[in-house]
């Protein structure tokens, strides 16, 4: 590819520049659609005649339409050239330098990052989603198991998994029991949509969470969790996201007590029901059925989906716990990142 790339600097200097202008255009028009012209050169930062010129170009060979209501990608040129492209794109892009700042900053095995701010546009969730599926399809293989967590992000994850040819007969397990919240957000639910859409299996933990010293006690010695829970322990990838700590707590409708202590103790971010301040210390942890921070080590591969400005300290203060691996997230929580 770098070969390539020289190669093509040479002979064609402006070629890189140009892709990289017209595949700016095509994502934000996808993203945005319909959007309008004067709309699109505002927000990407160019002059509304280089834009016109470039969306001449784009209609004219089919990868746009151009409506009364905006500008929109069409699904046969458009949409296939967006796909195609994104990883080509993201070699030659800033993502790259920045992926490795992020690599090292936080001591990662990997990291891949996304264009745009997940917290402004839900079609950047989606292709945090996206990113992750795609990389759990090149190091899934066969008779794995797949311990998954509940929430937003997990759904939009759940929602772009695909059957793999080389990974069949995949287990789907909930990394913990379920929360307080609207069912398509569970682990369960998005465990059982991921093994349905990848052609897999899947288990179900049926217990509440949080729970009571006592009840939690009872539970785990039920010979049905006994079985569901070795399983969840022994798998062989974990995804999970992250979350800010008060807004989590107040999902789980939390006590006004436990709510002080995480504001007294300064949390900023939640993973596994353990609630972190900034330097990565417990300051609140959730009796739950399932993984727990300190078992995530027995997985080969545990990997975090989170982007937005707004999770970028919740992301910093959960990896100095220094348990997952993998950081799946967008550009504006890694710009972020970086300044802290």
């Amino acid at each position: 590819m770098k070969e390539l790339l020289d190669i093509q600097e040479k002979l064609f200097p402006d070629l890189l520049d140009v892709m990289q202008k017209r595949y700016k255009i095509l994502h934000y028009i996808q993203m945005m659609q319909p959007i309008g012209r004067r709309s699109l050169a505002d927000n990407i930062k160019l002059k509304e005649r280089v834009v016109r010129s470039e969306i001449d170009f784009l209609s004219k060979n089919g990868f746009i339409m151009v409506t009364a209501k905006g500008m929109q990608l069409t699904t046969d040129g458009g949409e296939q050239i967006i796909e195609r492209l994104s990883a080509f794109m993201n070699e030659i892009s800033e993502f790259r330098v920045l992926e490795s700042q992020i690599k090292d900053k936080l001591q990662l095995e990997r990291v891949i990052i996304i264009s745009g701010n997940s917290d402004e546009h839900l079609s950047v969730k989606k292709d945090l989603g996206k990113a992750c599926i795609q990389y759990l399809t090149s190091i899934l293989i066969s008779n794995q198991t797949i311990a998954v967590t509940g929430g937003t992000t997990m759904a939009e994850v759940a929602s772009q998994m695909k059957p793999s040819e080389h990974a069949v007969n995949c287990t789907f397990v909930p990394a913990r029991g379920g929360l307080g919240e609207q069912v398509e957000n569970q682990a369960n639910t998005i465990c059982a949509q991921m093994a349905k859409r990848a052609n897999g299996n899947y288990r179900m933990l049926y217990v509440p969470d949080p729970l009571s010293e006592d009840t939690y006690d009872t539970i785990i010695e039920e010979p049905a969790i006994k079985d569901i829970l070795d399983i969840i322990h022994d798998a062989n990838i974990v995804l999970h996201s992250i979350g800010d700590a008060v807004t989590m707590a107040k999902r789980r409708k939390a006590s006004d007590a436990v709510l002080g202590k995480l504001i007294n103790g300064n949390a900023v971010s939640e993973a596994f029901g353990y609630y972190l301040d900034e330097q990565g210390n417990v300051v609140h942890k959730v009796k739950t059925v399932g993984l727990q921070l300190e078992e995530l080590e027995r997985a080969r591969y545990i990997i975090a989906v989170a982007g937005g400005t707004s999770k970028a300290k919740a992301i910093q203060s959960y990896f100095r716990q220094g348990k997952s691996n993998v950081l799946i997230t967008d550009e504006a929580a890694a710009k972020e990142l970086l300044k802290g």
